[in-house]
């Protein structure tokens, strides 16, 4: 259980992304400034496989997630700026009772 909370701790959502945007090009943003990312997604539409332009970077172990929001919040990335910060989890729906 505790590895998935630092996986938590490691992981950053990235919005505004261009639709021009690679997972390819995502990361090389993150590598080339020193942030070491293990695991990429950019999520798509499911009945369309259009990105939906944003994703989520888990970065490496030893990777201070802080440190990487501050540099690329608002940073142009293909002609955009992006929004950058700490990814939340999921609250399931509570079923509709009837």
């Amino acid at each position: 259980m505790r590895e998935n909370q630092s996986n938590q701790d490691r992981r950053i959502f990235v919005g505004n992304l261009p639709i021009a945007a690679t997972e390819g090009y995502l990361r090389e943003l993150f590598e080339e400034s020193g942030h070491a990312v293990e695991e990429l997604c950019i999520m798509t539409n499911r009945e369309t496989g259009r990105p939906r332009g944003y994703a989520f970077v888990t970065l490496a172990e030893g990777v201070d997630a802080k440190k990487v929001i501050q540099a690329t919040n608002g940073q142009s990335f293909m002609g955009r700026h992006l929004t950058v910060k700490a990814a939340t989890l999921k609250r399931s729906k509570k079923p509709l009772s009837r």
